[in-house]
């Protein structure tokens, strides 16, 4: 039995939890399955590594960058509770449930292809680090109500296949609305979140523009670059939560705030200053290698996934991490952030006021990380279906979502709910909840119920799938019918033919279609999904939309 843990604990912990890795061999897959030559296997499977490797490296730069920013904001608000943060409750996690961690992921994973093939949901997930985090947080609940190894892994795998087809679903009919068609989904377990966003945007953003419209004056046009306007935005972010915390905290307290994330404390009022503004800067630059590392892995993996939809899952559409939403609509990730973070923090004043003392609820932190990449992607959701108040709505809305619903997942975390974290992200939270509350209700009983749940949610999405999604159902209809469509930035980028070189990564400045108005568009990473052709002119003119030629990349 000790040389099938290893092999089992080997192959979650050194491939399969390991994204680069995972998306090399998928890619590499496919490309044998298309039988591209050896050389072009390799390389495809190499630059799809290395841009996992390029998100990585930008996802460790946002999370060094914000740890001073937490450092300061604790300080000055003098707030203490939970963090959530996914990477340390897992890594506490493992020292106990390690192998029956791993058993679970290798099983769910290879069930999800199973009902990837066998189903309607034709979604294979390959964010290795989210089936990791999803295995670890039902081996602890399952645990945690004292169900035995093999009941954990065996009911746990087939939850956690269930998840991995299934969210994806619920989420795609918006993810078509910003990508344009079908190739990829989201992948991620803040799902929940990025579709309360966009229902969001439905409702309160049908007249709203586009975040990617930048209607400035001559003198602030360079902020239409969205690595410029959201290095400058956390600049000012920094350096104003860094003057509060000094006031108030004093010099010997706030100087070391900047020791967070591996940096060096300032030493003057002058170098702190300074520091603040190093680290806006330096959180530009992340973003920046962030979707760089999309577009890499996005040229790779999206042609080479035809192979894989070919042979193995016919049909399949790859899910993929959070961050592949962000090239779409760059400033809605700035603006998600920040509405996300805003509601994080309105719903730790409620924690603190009302249901901490009433439910005898742990107070949530804003996590700016989580905040960061589920607030962004919930930004380019919401901003899609509703524009610029979609976008601040949306993302506010999953502020509150990951900080209430981790607090509700504590209650049945067992020992691990008295830890200082948590998991942080919305699906973690309402799935734990429900299986772990399932779970308590004995060993038989709890099993039925756990299997219901997973039953219920493969069904919904099933449902979604057949009735939804198959069926073409746009949520951002009815505000193209109700924008100017030339007028509107994300619109444009779809219709305009002048657009269409910055779709398909020819880079460059477009027209707003014949209204006269310079900005730069967007360009979704090369060989991400382009749109399809547009429906006639919703002003009943009769003519079609000029549509943009698909891309080759």
């Amino acid at each position: 039995m000790g040389p099938l843990i290893s092999t089992a604990e080997f192959l979650v912990n050194e491939i399969l939890s390991q994204p680069p890795y995972l998306i090399g061999l998928i890619t590499a897959v496919g490309l044998i399955a298309l039988r591209k030559p050896a050389g072009q296997v390799v390389g495809g499977a190499i630059k799809a590594t290395l841009g996992f490797l390029l998100i990585n490296a930008g996802a460790g730069l946002v999370v060094d960058s914000l740890a001073p920013l937490g450092e300061i904001i604790q300080g000055s608000t003098g707030a203490h509770g939970v963090i959530p943060t996914n990477e340390a409750i897992v890594g506490i996690a493992q020292e106990q449930f390690g192998a029956r961690v791993a058993w679970l992921m290798i099983i769910g994973f290879a069930l999800s292809l199973l009902l990837a093939r066998c189903t309607p949901l034709r979604y294979v997930f390959l964010t290795g680090h989210h089936i990791l985090f999803m295995a670890t947080l039902l081996t602890m609940v399952l645990a945690s109500a004292g169900l035995s190894s093999v009941v954990v892994v065996l009911v746990g795998g087939v939850l956690l296949a269930v998840l991995l087809v299934s969210m994806p679903a619920f989420a795609h009919p918006w993810t078509k609305r910003i990508t344009g068609n079908n190739s990829i989904a989201i992948g991620h377990f803040g799902t929940a979140g990025y579709v309360t966003a966009g229902a969001a945007g439905q409702l309160v953003g049908r007249r709203s523009r586009s975040t990617e419209e930048m209607n400035l004056p001559e003198g602030l046009r360079f902020l239409r670059d969205s690595m410029v306007a959201t290095a400058l935005s956390m600049l000012a972010i920094y350096v104003v939560m860094a003057l509060v915390h000094l006031a108030g905290a004093g010099r010997r307290t706030a100087f070391k705030a900047f020791a967070a994330g591996g940096g060096e404390a300032a030493t003057d009022v002058g170098g702190y200053v300074m520091s603040a503004v190093m680290q806006g800067l330096q959180f530009g630059i992340a973003v920046a290698v962030i979707l760089f590392g999309v577009r890499t892995i996005l040229g790779e993996l999206v042609p080479a996934f035809q192979g894989i939809a070919a042979k193995v899952v016919p049909g399949a559409v790859p899910s993929l991490d959070a961050p592949m939403v962000f090239p779409y609509a760059q400033n809605a990730v700035l603006v998600g952030f920040l509405a996300s973070f805003t509601g994080g923090l309105a719903s730790l004043g409620l924690l603190t006021a009302v249901f901490g003392p009433a439910f005898g609820l742990a107070l949530v932190l804003p996590g700016l990380v989580p905040h960061f990449f589920t607030g962004g992607a919930a930004g380019v959701y919401g901003n899609a279906t509703g524009g610029r108040r979609g976008a601040v709505v949306g993302a506010f809305l999953n502020g509150v979502l990951i900080t209430f619903l981790p607090a509700l997942l504590l209650k049945v975390l067992g020992a691990f709910g008295s830890e200082n974290t948590t998991f942080g992200d919305a699906d973690f939270g309402w799935f734990g909840t429900l299986v772990g509350n399932a779970a308590k209700a004995g060993p038989v009983g709890g099993v039925v119920l756990m299997l219901l749940t997973g039953a219920v949610v493969l069904g919904g999405a099933v449902l979604v799938q057949k009735r939804v999604v198959e069926r073409g159902w746009d949520p951002g209809a009815r505000r193209d019918a109700l924008l100017p469509p030339q007028r509107d930035a994300a619109d444009a980028s779809r219709t305009a033919g002048a657009a269409a070189k910055s779709v398909v990564g020819q880079g460059g400045s477009g027209g707003s279609g014949g209204s006269g108005t310079g900005y730069a568009k967007i360009a979704p990473p090369r060989g991400a999904p382009v749109p399809p052709p547009p429906p006639r002119d919703p002003a009943g003119s009769g003519e079609a939309r000029p549509s943009v030629p698909p891309s080759r990349g």
